[in-house]
């Protein structure tokens, strides 16, 4: 049984202790003269692709995104992706994991937790400078590696996903702490969501974990996007279906066991009410 290939981080790179955890590179490094294609796959870390300048094609869980200039993507671990990048892009790549940057505190964790739940953003070329500038100092440090550079790392990280944070169709408008409240809390399901998905399905079971109850939590999903907590549990379990069946080679009996599932047949017949398709069908019909 294979697994959905990921990429992790620091594989080739030992310079130093950090090199590992953390990596940032100029795009121009690796897209600056030929093409560049990822087919699909998952990493172990977070990564961030912020262009100055770009064009081509970038899939995130199977929803396409046009490359734009200035523009920011941010993925999460553990999410799938593929990306096609037009020669002469230019802006930076920047990798990390939780070896490296690892909140303690709720305000740092909720903020990183707004962040990577943005997978795309498309800024006003006086926001995206200001992330530049960021980025740009990061590299420096990353570069120079002086005393303390992880630390300074780590604080340039903090300020980047607060500017990332700001960015918003409306970064000028106020928001309420009600509208607040259920956003943070609407982000921790998903992220609770990413983590237990295989062997938790009960909207009981969230709920528990978040000390709410399930009328609470359906007010919380379906004043963020209109669906009740089911609906998203379920749209969740067919994601990760979705991905071990075009990322991977796994007969549908052994992705079924993998999410969770005893009968197979159960799991076939969940995927195309879902989907409309049979797993081998979809399979066919997309890869």
């Amino acid at each position: 049984m294979k697994k959905i290939p990921i990429r992790q981080l620091g594989a080739a790179h030992q310079q130093a202790p950090a090199a590992g955890q953390f990596k940032i590179r100029k795009v121009e490094e690796f897209a600056g003269d030929t093409d560049l294609v990822h087919d699909l796959h998952r990493h172990d870390f977070f990564f961030i692709l912020a262009l100055k300048k770009g064009d081509g094609i970038h899939e995130i869980d199977f929803t396409p995104y046009k490359v734009l200039d200035h523009s920011v993507f941010f993925l999460r671990p553990g999410q799938v992706h593929q990306l096609e990048l037009k020669a002469g892009s230019s802006g930076y790549l920047v990798e990390f994991n939780t070896a490296f940057y690892h909140p303690k505190d709720k305000i740092s964790i909720d903020r990183l937790r707004k962040a990577s739940n943005k997978n795309f953003c498309e800024l006003q070329i006086d926001r995206f400078n200001r992330i530049l500038d960021i980025l740009a100092s990061m590299f420096h440090e990353y570069q120079a590696k002086e005393e303390g550079y992880q630390e300074v790392i780590k604080a340039s990280l903090d300020i980047f996903f607060i500017e990332f944070v700001r960015q918003s169709p409306y970064p000028n408008s106020v928001v309420t702490s009600a509208a607040s409240y259920t956003q943070d809390r609407f982000e921790e399901f998903l992220e609770l969501l990413d983590k237990h998905i295989a062997a938790e399905k009960q909207v009981s079971q969230y709920t528990d974990r978040m000390s709410l109850s399930a009328y609470q939590l359906n007010e919380i999903t379906k004043s963020s996007i209109g669906k009740t907590a089911s609906d998203l549990i379920n749209e969740h379990i067919i994601l990760e279906a979705k991905r071990y069946l075009l990322a991977t080679p796994n007969q549908v009996k052994d992705i079924a066991d993998i999410l969770g599932y005893e009968d197979p047949s159960y799991f076939i017949r969940f995927f195309k009410k879902h989907t409309g398709f049979s797993p081998d069908a979809f399979r066919q019909q997309f890869k």
